[in-house]
């Protein structure tokens, strides 16, 4: 029975860390009380899974979608890696008043996810969100009056709108992140009917030509296209974003983006109102994006050229205390944060320094992508073993190099932090205490028997043993059965 229990405490145990780590999907709503002027959210967070896919957000009465940001951290502890991915849809209040979100379901990563909804009150006036026209749905020449008998003559109509592929720089490091964007614009001044044509399929064909080999991809992963108001010349546009992305040159190879074709449904409007004709025909057009270049200049010289991060970061940390005894450890949070490849921070070296012993740190990640930009924080939280009595200074042991491309300069982070260690001296558990101790026990091999043995005598010993217990088990045996007969 004690046998069978081992077993099962044993099995448990086995299983405890698909437990502590498992998979999780949930949507979070946003206040219940939200300003005119701010923006309510809906934010869908899955655990320790990738977010592969996810159905539509929900429409809000009175409400309109402006958007979306995603973020995913990373935590490594003890080897086990857990993770964190949040999509969150913003909406913007069109009024004042209460509103309510009904209950809704979500399907993320082929499961059903369900929310209970909620009312939404919109206070505090402000100006008021002025909806825009949409111009893929507009019909300005649509009428109700006309004659039916007539044939129906459909005319151009001269759109105002461009497709455009643009970077955030023409020129960068090598490490150094630009922010790509494909997206159509729409002119407030547009008068002509647009829609989009066969989307899914034509932007997985120019992703195919757009993403470099050389450079790490941060997407932005956009799923819903919103409208956006834009500036652009002293112009208002409507932008709609397809696809965007932060790259990161790996290499110093030059990124060519080549010019891409976009196909959009333009209607034809009628020359003629006509109540019971058709107002407008459905017609095609192929808009262009320009070619785009972006140079990669190497990092100036210096020692740990080819190993630094690039980026514009600042260094926090937390120490658990500042006076200690010798053997007594110390736990110290390193944590690097700014704008960057939050991926390609690597962890300060370690120094080989038997005062102090720095054990392996676990490492959480953080990255947030939103308003064309990626930031983060890198944390590594450091369990120290000091085994000297004295003061140390952690700047002397974790400094931490990158270049800034602002700057252009490159920089270190330098820890604020100390420790002042009192006690004895502690030796190294694997060294030996002294050299007297050391004397005899190398004294030992010379004293030791090393006559070599016949492998056949070894196994006489082994066959004698087995005999000997089957021997006393049939004595058992015989005593056993002649007590109870």
């Amino acid at each position: 029975m004690q046998t069978s229990l081992s077993k099962v405490f044993f099995f448990i145990l086995l299983l405890l860390p698909a437990w502590v780590y498992s998979q999780e999907v949930r949507i979070e709503l946003g206040p219940d009380e939200v300003a005119e002027n701010r923006m309510f959210t809906i934010t869908l967070t899955v655990v320790n899974e990738s977010l592969k896919n996810y159905s539509d957000f929900p429409e809000i009465p009175g409400f309109i979608k402006r958007g979306t940001s995603s973020s995913y951290s990373t935590n490594i502890i003890n080897g086990q890696v857990s993770s964190t991915h949040s999509i969150t849809q913003n909406y913007i209040p069109r009024s004042r008043g209460v509103f309510e979100l009904p209950p809704f379901e979500m399907t993320v990563n082929n499961k059903k996810v369900k929310s209970p909804g909620k009312k939404i009150k919109v206070v505090a006036p402000g100006q008021q969100q002025q909806r825009q026209p949409d111009p893929f749905s507009m019909d300005p020449f649509q009428d109700f009056f006309g004659r039916s008998n007539e044939p129906t003559e459909f005319v151009e109509v001269k759109d105002d709108a461009f497709f455009a592929l643009s970077v955030s720089k023409d020129e960068v490091y090598v490490g150094e992140g630009f922010t790509t964007t494909l997206a159509f614009y729409v002119a407030e001044t547009n008068r002509a009917s647009l829609q989009f044509y066969d989307l899914s399929n034509q932007l997985s064909d120019m992703l195919k030509k757009i993403k470099p080999a050389n450079c790490w991809e941060e997407n932005f992963n956009i799923e819903n296209i919103t409208e956006e108001t834009v500036m652009i010349n002293g112009k208002r546009y409507a932008q709609y974003k397809l696809y965007q992305a932060v790259f990161y040159p790996l290499n110093l190879n030059t990124i060519e983006f080549p010019a891409l074709p976009f196909k959009m449904i333009k209607f034809k409007e009628s020359k003629t109102r006509n109540f019971f004709g058709r107002s407008r025909q459905e017609d095609y057009k192929t808009y262009y994006s320009q070619a785009k270049r972006v140079k990669v200049k190497d990092l100036p010289p210096h020692p740990l050229k080819d190993l630094v991060a690039v980026g514009d970061y600042r260094l926090s940390e937390e120490i658990s205390t500042d006076e200690t005894q010798t053997g007594e450890g110390v736990q110290y949070q390193y944590t690097i944060y700014g704008e960057g490849n939050i991926s390609a921070i690597n962890e300060p070296l370690r120094p080989q320094d038997g005062d102090v012993e720095f054990y392996p740190p676990t490492v959480r990640q953080d990255v947030t992508r939103s308003s064309g930009r990626v930031r983060g924080k890198k944390t590594f939280s450091y369990f120290i073993n000091p085994t000297i009595p004295g003061t140390y200074k952690l700047s002397e042991y974790l400094p931490w190099v990158y270049f800034n491309p602002r700057t252009q300069q490159y920089d270190t982070l330098l820890p604020q932090s100390y420790i002042n260690v009192k006690g004895d001296a502690i030796q190294k558990a694997l060294s030996l205490p002294n050299k007297k101790e050391a004397e005899s026990i190398y004294g030992l091999i010379d004293t030791a028997d090393n006559t070599l043995r016949s492998s056949e005598e070894s196994r006489l010993y082994t066959y004698g043993f087995y005999t000997s217990i089957a021997l006393l088990l049939l004595a058992s045996g015989f005593f056993f059965f002649r007590k109870y007969a």
